[in-house]
């Protein structure tokens, strides 16, 4: 056979696995070794060869990194943890599972990339839609401090940090500012938002939001 007869079979071939559903693609059963290998390869390629053109900023100063610890806290522990905080039901839940970032020291352009542009498929949104670069850098800046905190010291500069603000765009539904446990009735999240635009500051985040305290239903 030649080679475009082959080439047609393997199209044809593939086409039919596809549209047979027989790939599960539910997120409690793992991808077969071959395709997560293939996109792992893919997305850190994509990732790495974006980001090493990206220009750090100096991410050692005191306030950047202060200001990136509400916003982390706010939007980012549901997902990748905090000092003292095991799993969340988000992180147990997602596949591929989220970067444990409290032990991961992760590489500054590539984590600003991610958090601005999002991961396809993965449960990462585009913040960047929501944040200015500035405000993504510190988060990135925060990022390199978290792996070397404990609980007391990440709560105590959550307490320093002026909480959930990025410039705009900040919204209360899926962001929590008062470290006790977020309730899912309608009421609760009318009042949260009612709560969130009468302020023009942005609340100060006392702790990590826990899963699993009494109030929180299913």
């Amino acid at each position: 056979m030649t080679l475009a007869v082959l080439s047609g079979v393997g199209v044809l071939a593939f086409a039919g696995f596809v549209y047979s559903g027989v790939y599960d693609v539910g997120a409690d059963n793992a991808h077969t070794r071959p395709v997560l290998s293939l996109l792992q390869t893919m997305r850190e390629r994509s990732i790495a060869s974006r980001a090493e053109k990206l220009t750090l900023p100096p991410l050692h100063d005191p306030a950047r990194i202060r200001q990136g610890a509400g916003n982390y806290n706010a939007m980012c522990t549901g997902c990748h943890l905090a000092p003292g905080v095991a799993e969340t039901e988000l992180s147990k839940g997602l596949y591929p599972t989220p970067p444990n970032l409290t032990r991961e020291q992760v590489d500054p352009r590539e984590a600003f990339w991610a958090i601005k542009h999002g991961i396809k498929a993965s449960g990462m949104p585009a913040w960047g839609k929501s944040m200015k670069d500035d405000y993504i850098w510190n988060m990135v800046a925060f990022l390199q401090q978290l792996p070397s905190l404990d609980a007391a010291k990440y709560h105590e500069m959550v307490e320093k940090s002026g909480g959930h603000s990025h410039g705009g765009g900040e919204s209360g539904a899926g962001h929590h500012h008062g470290g006790e446990p977020m309730e899912h009735d309608d009421a609760d999240h009318a009042d949260e938002a009612q709560e969130h635009s009468e302020h023009t500051e942005p609340a100060s985040p006392s702790t990590v939001p826990e899963h699993g305290k009494p109030g929180h239903h299913h």
